[in-house]
């Protein structure tokens, strides 16, 4: 049985001219039928994510403006449930996503409309963003300029100004070991030895830092992230710490503010008049979640 594949090729090929300017403008004309297929195929895309774009930025302002209603709402009528708390941190991810996605989403419109003529890109309003800090540090950087110019290659060049693009960067953090050394000295006279006093730490005799101890109380308790989490982030940056080690610091650091707390104390119930607040939080426990409860005391003169 003949193979009707082979057989539609034979006819093909049997049926082409066998002139050679006669297959040059079958093959012009393959070849436009071909760059008009790529040019369709390339409009296609970039409409497809033009759309795709226009509803992931559609999306996002849709969970913003849902964001800023439920803090409206919070705002005046009070936040005497926590479950309003917990709606606006899950709006707030929710928002992060689509912001994410809707930014991904135009980029990959813009790339797919440079390949085309014949679409715009979606352009979206980015989200507005504040100034940088003026106490950051500023690192300048001066791009050399052409010695010459580039036009008619003369050297006589007069400055005119400058155009200053701001860059926000970030130093990773850095850890090291600091080398304390105190030098023993003997007294040829009296055969004494002497030597510089002990450089002072918050632990007695203790390993850490106080800018050590500081970043790991903060994140304890002014990040809410709990010590396991904490080795885990030193460990893959090179510094191994277990978890016990890292408890030990800290209650060795609570102890050391604890004349700090006793000043607050005094200072907070020696008011005439003073407001106090009961709130509810869960641990964890062993094998089970328990409530404990948080006191807050504000005095009001």
């Amino acid at each position: 049985m003949p193979d009707d594949s082979f057989a539609f090729v034979v006819t093909t090929i049997s049926a082409l001219p066998n002139d050679v300017e006669a297959l040059k403008a079958l093959v012009a004309a393959a070849l436009e039928l071909a760059e008009k297929a790529t040019r369709r195929a390339d409009e296609f895309e970039a409409r497809l994510a033009n759309a795709l774009a226009r509803e992931s930025a559609r999306d996002a302002l849709i969970a913003h403006l849902k964001l800023q209603i439920a803090k409206l709402k919070r705002e005046q009528y009070g936040a005497s449930a926590e479950r309003t708390r917990r709606l606006l941190d899950q709006l707030e991810l929710q928002l992060e996503e689509l912001e994410a996605d809707a930014s991904e989403d135009a980029l990959v419109a813009e790339a797919a409309a440079q390949k085309t003529a014949n679409v715009r890109s979606f352009e979206r309003k980015a989200p507005a963003r504040q100034p940088f800090p003026e106490h950051s540090p500023r690192e300048r950087v001066v791009v050399p300029s052409p010695c010459s110019c580039p036009a008619c290659g003369s050297v006589r060049l007069s400055r005119l100004g400058e155009d200053i693009t701001d860059t926000l960067e970030v130093i990773p953090r850095q850890w090291k070991v600091i080398q304390t050394v105190r030098q023993k000295l003997s007294c040829r006279d009296c055969e004494k030895i002497s030597q510089a006093p002990a450089p002072f730490h918050v632990v007695p005799r203790g390993w850490a830092g106080p800018s050590f101890l500081a970043m790991l109380l903060f994140e304890k308790y002014g990040q809410h992230q709990p010590l396991n989490r904490q080795a885990d982030w030193f460990a893959r940056e090179g510094v191994p710490l277990s978890i016990s080690t890292l408890a030990d610091q800290v209650g060795a650091a609570a102890f050391a503010l604890m004349p700090i707390y006793r000043l607050i104390e005094a200072h907070v119930l020696a008011a005439i008049r003073l407001h106090g607040d009961d709130t509810t939080v869960p641990v964890m426990a062993k094998g089970k979640t328990d409530i404990a409860r948080l006191w807050v005391y504000v005095r009001d003169d």
